[in-house]
Order: C-alpha cells, then sequence, then structure tokens
C-alpha cells in the first residue's frame, strides 16, 4: 500500500493509528501540548501505546490502563493527579465527539487552548 493510502504509523507498535479518537499525537494537541505547527513534526501513537498519558484517562468507555514503577498517577499527590485526570480525560471526550463535528483543525483543542495553536 502506498504511504499515501495509509493512515499515520505508530511509532511504537508500527500498526496504522486509523483515526483522531485513538491517536495519542492528537490528545496532546487537543489538551494544549503541541501548538498546530508543531503536528507535523511529532510522532504519532495509539492512545493505548502511551500508558503514562493515557493512564489518566476516566471514563466508563475507557478501559483503564495502569502503570506500574516510577510513573504511575497513583504515586502523584491528590490534587495534581485529579487535575491531571479531569484534563486528559476531558481531552480524551473531545477526541471522541471530533469525528461527527466536522471542524477544522485548528478548533480541535479544548476551548481554553484555542487561542495557543
Amino acid at each position: 500500500m502506498a504511504r499515501c493510502d495509509q493512515g499515520y504509523l505508530c511509532d511504537v507498535c508500527g500498526d496504522e493509528v486509523e483515526d483522531v479518537t485513538q491517536s495519542d499525537l492528537y490528545l496532546n494537541y487537543v489538551i494544549g501540548l503541541i501548538p498546530t505547527r508543531q503536528l507535523p513534526s511529532h510522532p504519532e501513537r495509539h492512545l493505548r501505546c502511551n500508558p503514562v498519558q493515557s493512564q489518566f484517562i476516566v471514563d466508563p468507555d475507557f478501559d483503564p490502563i495502569v502503570v506500574e514503577g516510577p510513573f504511575d498517577k497513583r504515586l502523584l499527590a491528590v490534587e495534581d493527579r485529579q487535575r491531571q485526570e479531569q484534563l486528559v480525560t476531558r481531552g480524551w471526550r473531545r477526541l471522541q465527539e471530533l469525528p461527527g463535528l466536522g471542524l477544522p483543525i485548528a478548533e480541535y483543542p479544548l476551548a481554553e487552548f484555542r487561542a495557543r495553536s
């Protein structure tokens, strides 16, 4: 298959990241960690291929991820963990709605991050 016929490949597992709802790259964009102009230069991953970030998604429609070791969210102060869970979960929920919204990429981020992009 020609490269133009494929989506972006995950730099962890090598499989195609089929859509934005599975994209760690776009989650980072939606939550303000990556500006628009840097999207093409950042690696793509499946959400589950970045467990350190995905462990902060707390939603009944997302199977929880547990990270053992120094990056385990349970080792964070309660306030810091809750703040990160709220942000990443809001970002993940935004990703889930994006395919049906028909928005330009500049409007993908959460409202508080749109001006920064």
